[in-house]
């Protein structure tokens, strides 16, 4: 509690796994009784809401209001998809890049000009990947360029293709081409759509949808999670965020 601000990371099997090893025993048999504790520490504690309590790393601050959009059925929002996208960004040594969730909105408002300045210390011609997540309206879907490729691919955990968010990414990558004299880049670009992926089957998982796209992409591994793996995902993100670093593997939601 004093490490998460609250529950809503842990689940009941956490407690039974630490319950084994403390008493190196199996009290498998005793799940309903553990089932009841926990949920009578959930209902004390709710009383007294840790509402000091925050995460901070490098620019990045979240409030519980804000590690609580993990929650349940609750809707991520910008500062835990922009938090975890620079976990992406460290962990993976920065050979992949993370545009936060106000790009894309500032380059369409006010064109390449609005952000010109946002990779003034960055070179994404050098990268593997560029993540740029996009929050149009109510609704979360990814945009990926693989710079070796030269390949635009849309990810959307509804099946909804938003082409003219696509062109908008390629005007800008060709325009950031020409700014940084990148002949080979300003030419050569074409648009992937990802139509066999995981689909959420709800109207609330749309963003961490995102995320475990963005994890998976990152490190090169295959995109096998199900809408049944979303409680389990968003506690792992939850502690990841507040752990400031990414857990080591992909599939710690099934081991677990």
């Amino acid at each position: 509690y004093g490490k998460y601000g609250g529950f809503t990371p842990l689940s009941e099997t956490d407690v039974l796994d630490h319950l084994n090893k403390t008493f190196q025993s199996d009290l498998n048999d005793r799940m309903k009784l553990i089932t009841k504790e926990v949920a009578k520490y959930r209902a004390g504690l709710a009383c007294a809401p840790m509402h000091f309590f925050q995460v901070t790393y490098n620019k990045h601050t979240l409030t519980l209001d804000d590690l609580s959009t993990l929650d349940d059925q609750n809707w991520v929002n910008d500062q835990v998809i922009n938090m975890y996208g620079e976990l992406i960004m460290e962990a993976t040594n920065h050979k992949v890049h993370f545009f936060n969730s106000f790009f894309y909105r500032q380059f369409v408002a006010k064109g390449y000009e609005g952000v010109r300045r946002w990779t003034k210390k960055v070179d994404l011609f050098s990268k593997t990947l560029i993540l740029i997540p996009l929050h149009l309206e109510i609704h979360w879907s990814l945009i990926t360029l693989d710079v070796s490729k030269q390949s635009i691919n849309f990810y959307d955990s509804q099946g909804i293709l938003f082409k003219f968010a696509v062109d908008n990414i390629l005007k800008y990558i060709l325009a950031e081409a020409k700014e940084k004299k990148q002949a080979v880049f300003q030419k050569g670009w074409r648009m992937v759509v990802n139509r066999t992926i995981p689909q959420q089957k709800n109207d609330n998982d749309c963003g961490v949808f995102v995320l475990e796209y963005c994890k998976c992409l990152a490190f090169m591994k295959p995109l096998l999670f199900t809408q049944e793996d979303m409680p389990r995902v968003r506690k792992r993100i939850y502690r990841e965020l507040c752990d400031c670093r990414l857990s080591d593997c992909l599939n710690q939601d099934k081991a677990t």
